[in-house]
């Protein structure tokens, strides 16, 4: 009797365990359903990606998959634009859903949040001004880089050998302080680069082939999995129906969704 009231008191134990699990894997979706949007994250200083136009609206390939997704999970969406070096404590702290602000997903990140499947492929790019003599990457070794703070150019940077890397909140301020001569590259996202010089906004130019490859993907805090595998489900529509590609062009004149 003692055995058989034990068996069924620790069967109901795991019964609320496996439960109470499963309402934990659940919530995450349950929340933004509830709410009726969902709020996504990017720095708003990142063109082509996510930055704000003449009109002063908030635009770009992330902007444009971020809608997307939304109205596919039937909610709005909330973009959010916070400074990329505190972006990931913002996730984590609960401030936004998730981050989809061309994020690349490494190691050190992947200890701290989860990713989606990746939604494009770039990598990591160097440039200098349009005038510069520099003739290759390696020539930047004892010279000065700029790069966004909280990226993983940083890492770049480093293994270029150069004296000094400056970090600047986005992209829009790496490059304008090279054109101005105060420093001498940039490493950046190799489409932002592409962007930078087709736009003539600045006089800068791609120098050499990219530093290495990235994939980029959103990312949520861990344990949001009902969010994040909804989430992947919608991207591989958008990769299928041909979305993800269609929204490549129209903003990078190329589509960096495929390999």
């Amino acid at each position: 009797m003692i055995r058989t009231r034990l068996f069924l008191a620790l069967a109901l134990v795991c019964s609320l365990l496996t439960a109470a699990c499963s309402e934990r894997k659940a919530d995450s979706l349950e929340r933004v359903k509830k709410a009726e949007e969902i709020s996504l994250a990017m720095s708003g200083g990142y063109p082509p990606f996510n930055f704000f136009n003449d009109k002063n609206e908030l635009v770009g390939f992330d902007v444009d998959v971020a809608g997307e997704v939304a109205r596919r999970l039937g909610v709005r969406l909330k973009p959010v634009t916070t400074d990329w070096s505190g972006i990931i404590e913002g996730l984590r702290s609960g401030v936004y859903d998730g981050i989809l602000g061309s994020m690349a997903v490494t190691p050190e990140r992947l200890k701290v949040v989860d990713f989606s499947e990746p939604y494009y492929y770039s990598g990591a790019q160097l440039l200098v001004r349009a005038d510069s003599p520099l003739p290759t990457p390696e020539a930047l070794k004892g010279k000065v880089v700029g790069v966004a703070t909280g990226t993983t150019f940083e890492s770049d940077a480093r293994k270029l050998g150069v004296a000094e890397t400056r970090l600047y909140r986005d992209d829009t301020q790496t490059l304008m302080e090279l054109d101005n001569g105060v420093i001498d590259g940039v490493i950046t996202d190799r489409v932002v680069g592409v962007n930078a010089v087709n736009r003539e906004r600045f006089h800068v130019r791609l120098l050499g082939s990219p530093l290495r490859a990235e994939d980029i993907a959103v990312a949520f805090r861990k344990g949001d999995d009902s969010l994040r595998e909804a989430v992947n489900g919608v991207l591989r529509e958008m990769r299928a129906d041909g979305t993800l590609s269609a929204l490549s062009h129209k903003w990078l004149k190329a589509d960096v969704t495929v390999r």
